[in-house]
């Protein structure tokens, strides 16, 4: 057991936050998300929530200050609506980054940028649209 570390972040997901550097990528990915086959490397975290463990990541992550967003969101298509989870990402996000811009991009290009992210997390989240990718910046002294 560490302090100050949130108990939702597993020693190998802890691993992969700490190996990342500056402009690499990770994905938190529903639990639709086609994780296994689109990742180079796969972090399970089955029955935790999007939310919960972006709230747990964020303390942590810092978030590129040098893109204009840092955070994508995989777009809606065919006239689905708007997630209501994206409102908590955007809480969470201005939480531990500020005023962070959150930009969406569409599926296909969210698959292409999953497979080339550093890691995927596989997680239980139940709501749709629900995926979210992280790049990583730099902690500054």
């Amino acid at each position: 057991m560490l302090k100050g570390i949130s108990p939702l972040l597993s020693p190998d997901l802890l691993k992969i936050l700490c190996e990342m550097g500056h402009g690499d990528e990770i994905v938190l990915g529903d639990g639709n998300f086609p994780a296994a086959s689109n990742a180079r490397r796969l972090v399970r975290a089955d029955g935790l929530g999007v939310p919960e463990l972006l709230d747990a990541i964020l303390p942590l992550f810092p978030l590129d200050s040098y893109v204009d967003e840092p955070v994508l969101l995989m777009a809606v298509s065919g006239g689905d609506p708007v997630p209501e989870i994206w409102q908590d990402y955007r809480r969470i996000v201005a939480k531990h980054a500020g005023n962070v811009s959150i930009g969406q991009i569409g599926r296909f290009e969210f698959y292409e940028r999953a497979r080339n992210a550093y890691a995927v997390i596989a997680t239980g989240e139940t709501a749709v649209y629900a995926n979210v990718i992280l790049k990583k910046g730099v902690v500054k002294p």
